[in-house]
This record gives structure tokens, C-alpha cells and sequence, in this order.
């Protein structure tokens, strides 16, 4: 499996992923379908799969362009306000992509049909999770509450294996780490991460095991994040971690 981030827009990202025995490639959240169709044609491979995270524009705005390139291509997402969308898919849901597994995992609260799609090819694992999981932080409950979003991170994605990449919608981890400092400043992991980051323009891949370290959507049971925000449950402290990280 090969995976390549197009950044698109202002700071999304797409992706190219390419099962490298069959030659056969799936585009995630195509944007800017100009850009993703340049780099399908330089790796030269066979598109066929268009998966898609959530129905907002900056994710899904590139569908029916594509799609008007690409006439058969299966259209993947949970929501029918995708554009162009041909496969709705359920949760938990599998497919392959040639021979790389795919598994559509349910993490509603951005949106109410936000999926993140969970790919493993041999020990390779990657997982594409949109605007649910961002490198050291989360989306918006738009559609959604604290207990859904707790749900996604740390009920479903957080149970993945702790090597699987994370591929995430947009390149906000530099601000997303500074607000983690500032909920849980003694953080030696997070303080590394912070130093990677500032010497690196693009972020992704995370993986789930590191984010666990230093996400603090992620470590809502953490003594030092219910410090934090003055709260002890899991969804109250994530709540509360929504809106200090609204207004930061």
C-alpha cells in the first residue's frame, strides 16, 4: 500500500492510495480534482475507488468533476449529501481496494455521517479520518455532541492497532499542539512532537499509538487533563476541551 498526501486548498489534504500489486489506486476527499488527477496520471495507475470522509464542500466539492472524468468510479460515503455519492456504505462495512482491505468506520459528531475508512494490506495500516481526528486534535461537533466525539476517538479509533497511520483532512497540527501545551504543558511526548512539527511543513502521517500520547481528545481519562478542565467524566472533559480549544 502506498499512500500520497496532495495537499489541496488552503491546508486539506487529499490522498492517492495504491495497492501496489494490482496496480488498482482510490482517491480520498478529491478537492481539487485537477491536482489528483495530475498525480494519477504520473504514478500511472488504474483509478477506480473515490472515498469520501464527509459532505463538506472542502472535501467533497471535487466528486462530481472527477466522477465526469472518471464515469465508473465507485463513489464511497456515509451521507447522502455527498455529492455524486453511488455506495453508501455502513458501518463497519468492508471493501477492498485490488487487494488492500477497507473497513468504513462509523465517527459521527462533525458531521452526522462523517466515516473514517480503516485500510490494512499485510501489516501496513492506515486509517483516513477526515475532520474526526486531526494530529493532536479533533474537529467540531457540528452535527454531533461531546459523547459522539468521544465515542469516535476513543471508543472506535482509538482501539485500532497503535501502528496504524493516521491520514487526517487538514494541516492544522502546529496550532492543535499549542493548544495540547496548554492543557497539559508537562507533556515530554508532546513537547517532542511540537519540535517535529515546527521543522515540518506537511505532518501526516500520525498513528494512533502517538496521538494517544500527546492528543488530549484522546486522554480525556488522563489525571492531568481532567485538571485541566475541571471535570472528571470522559464526555464532560471532552466538552469542556471543545470549548477551550474554540476559544484559544
Amino acid at each position: 500500500m502506498k499512500v500520497i498526501p496532495i495537499p489541496v486548498l488552503q491546508d486539506n489534504y487529499s490522498y492517492l492510495v495504491i495497492d501496489e500489486k494490482t496496480n488498482e489506486a482510490a482517491v480520498v476527499d478529491p478537492a481539487e480534482p485537477e491536482k489528483v488527477l495530475e498525480v494519477v496520471k504520473n504514478q500511472g495507475v488504474n483509478l477506480k475507488h473515490l472515498i469520501t470522509t464527509h459532505h463538506h464542500v472542502d472535501h467533497s466539492g471535487g466528486n462530481t468533476k472527477l466522477v465526469d472524468e472518471k464515469p465508473d468510479l465507485i463513489v464511497y460515503g456515509g451521507d447522502d449529501r455527498i455529492p455524486s455519492v453511488n455506495k453508501i456504505v455502513k458501518d463497519n462495512e468492508e471493501f477492498k481496494i485490488g487487494q488492500i482491505d477497507v473497513k468504513a468506520l462509523f465517527t459521527i459528531c462533525h458531521t452526522s455521517g462523517s466515516v473514517s475508512f480503516y485500510l490494512q494490506d499485510e501489516n501496513d495500516k492506515a486509517v483516513f479520518t477526515g475532520d474526526t481526528l486531526f494530529i493532536g486534535g479533533c474537529g467540531r461537533f457540528f452535527e454531533g455532541t461531546a459523547e459522539q466525539m468521544h465515542n469516535s476517538l476513543n471508543n472506535i479509533l482509538a482501539k485500532l492497532p497503535k501502528d496504524t497511520k493516521v491520514y487526517c483532512g487538514h494541516e492544522y497540527t502546529k496550532s492543535n499542539l499549542k493548544f495540547a501545551a496548554s492543557v497539559e504543558p508537562d507533556n515530554e511526548f508532546l513537547k517532542q512532537k511540537i519540535q517535529w512539527a515546527n521543522e515540518n511543513e506537511r505532518t501526516v502521517p500520525s498513528t494512533i499509538g502517538d496521538e494517544l500520547e500527546f492528543n488530549p481528545f484522546m486522554r480525556v481519562d488522563k489525571e492531568s487533563i481532567k485538571k485541566a478542565t475541571s471535570k472528571q467524566s470522559p464526555v464532560e472533559v471532552m466538552a469542556a476541551l471543545r470549548e477551550l480549544k474554540n476559544k484559544f
